[in-house]
């Protein structure tokens, strides 16, 4: 039986303060350094975010309090989420491996995808990189845990593998590394200045 992201779920994980991942302070500031970074490659103020794996889309407000304008668009595989939030919180059903069948925009000024990746099976995580990579206009927050790391939460489904590992998946498509969990398109970051630049 697969993993489901039902309310108890994100209850448990959310909003019990015993287990929480991350409260809204870490959040907001999270999100302000991402939008810094975005706009700092683009040289222009951010307008469109896809998030991947959105949960309830808690990256939403805090975007949108900081560009309140910014079109908005988060995809997750729960249908308890999209039931509840879907409609107010710009949200759509969709599993990784479905994105190329969502209809979604050539690009998105920012792609979020926030502690998803190590869950994701890696033939599905191949397929869905080879449509979010070319999709990624300006800058690409793709968190993950790899192997190397000390990690706590939630463990079910983890898939363990290596830092390397995840830099040749997201080379593949594209993606150079920026540090910091950002990643750019290879044209954006060979358009930086040379101590700018990422180290390849």
């Amino acid at each position: 039986m697969g993993k489901r992201y039902d309310r108890a779920y994100f209850d448990r994980w959310y909003r019990d303060p015993r287990r929480r991942v991350g409260g809204a302070t870490e959040l907001r500031r999270t999100v302000r350094f991402v939008v810094a970074a975005t706009e700092h490659v683009l040289g222009r103020p951010l307008r469109t975010v896809l998030d991947v794996g959105c949960g309830e889309g808690r990256w939403r407000a805090p975007l949108r309090r900081e560009r309140p304008h910014l079109r908005y668009l988060g995809i997750d595989p729960s249908p308890y989420v999209v039931a509840r939030f879907g409609r107010r919180r710009s949200l759509r059903v969709g599993t990784f491996a479905d994105l190329a069948g969502l209809g979604l925009d050539d690009a998105y000024d920012l792609v979020v995808c926030h502690d998803v990746l190590h869950y994701v099976p890696t033939g599905e995580l191949r397929r869905g990189l080879r449509t979010l990579g070319p999709r990624v206009g300006g800058l690409a927050y793709l968190t993950v845990h790899a192997a190397e790391d000390d990690i706590a939460g939630d463990l079910r489904g983890f898939q363990r593998r290596s830092a390397a590992t995840y830099r040749r998946l997201f080379a593949d498509v594209g993606l150079v590394a920026a540090g910091l969990h950002c990643w750019l398109p290879a044209a954006r970051a060979a358009d930086l200045a040379a101590l700018a630049a990422p180290v390849r």
